[in-house]
């Protein structure tokens, strides 16, 4: 980078913010389909979904109910298999799951293991020794501001912290890939808000990258590098918008920005066309 480019960057945030095409690709699907078949007939839920992401990308997904975006995500983590066509990984045909940390909407800890039990939990399965688990959990712990939780059950916890612990579990064992599904979709909007911008430091510190789904198209925005549109089911990439904003972004004010409120326009009229074609196949 040039000194001028090195300049400029370091003046719009804390981090060096580096045009996409600087970035290595890490993550390409080619194709891939996805048909549920059963005595009812069959359902394709993706049809030539195609897109390259970059090491350190925040992408985020919106589309139509229905439309395949968890489906994808599923596929991804090794949970579905697709029907046809290829995910590459570092332009190998195969995707390492232990490359991939998956946060769910559902926080999903184990009642009867504490907080820093469960952020523990993948390591335990990797047989990484206490303490070092022990190190990592209160690494993670610190950065999301829950130490003095650590020793709490699941239901001594509010549904914002038990998220922010599911969040660094997905993040304690160094994934390469963080895919997120709606994870913030039933907390109120302070907390929403809370961990939005907490989710952006840690990447911020972290550089992984993140595939993030969600139903709130300025929610999209304001997280990504990038908004993935998707079409009405079967689901492909209607269209790609890159998020011009400079970073660090300040969530509570980004309705003020000119090119926040340009997407949510353009973006908010191409999600309606979808929903109004999903609707009318009902």
């Amino acid at each position: 980078m040039t000194e001028p480019a090195l300049k400029t960057a370091l003046a719009i945030g804390s981090f060096i913010v580096s045009d996409q095409s600087d970035r290595q690709m890490i993550l390409q699907f080619k194709d891939v389909v996805k048909t549920y078949r059963s005595e009812r007939g069959s359902v394709t839920a993706l049809n030539g979904f195609s897109i390259d992401v970059r090491e350190g990308e925040f992408l985020t997904l919106v589309g139509p109910s229905g439309c395949g975006k968890s489906t994808l995500l599923n596929i991804l983590v090794g949970l579905e298999r697709p029907s046809r066509g290829e995910i590459f990984l570092d332009g190998a045909e195969s995707v390492d799951r232990k490359a991939v940390g998956y946060v769910m909407q559902n926080d999903n800890l184990y009642p009867w293991r504490t907080l820093r039990e469960n952020v523990e939990f993948p390591l335990e399965l990797r047989g990484v020794p206490a303490a070092e688990r022990r190190k990592t959990s209160q690494y993670y712990l610190e950065k999301v501001r829950l130490q003095d939780f650590a020793d709490c059950y699941p239901y001594e916890l509010s549904g914002g912290m038990r998220q922010r612990g599911n969040i660094v579990r997905a993040l304690c064992f160094s994934p390469r890939i963080l895919v997120m599904d709606e994870p913030f979709g039933p907390l109120d909007a302070q907390t929403r808000l809370l961990l939005q911008n907490l989710l952006l430091e840690l990447w911020a510190d972290e550089r992984k990258t993140v595939i993030f789904i969600t139903h709130d198209l300025q929610e999209a925005i304001a997280l990504g590098d990038r908004v993935a549109v998707l079409t009405a089911r079967p689901g492909r990439i209607k269209s790609v918008h890159p998020v011009d904003i400079p970073r660090p972004r300040n969530l509570r004010h980004l309705h003020e920005n000119a090119t926040f409120r340009s997407l949510l326009s353009r973006i908010g009229d191409e999600l309606a066309e979808e929903i109004q074609v999903q609707a009318g196949d009902h």
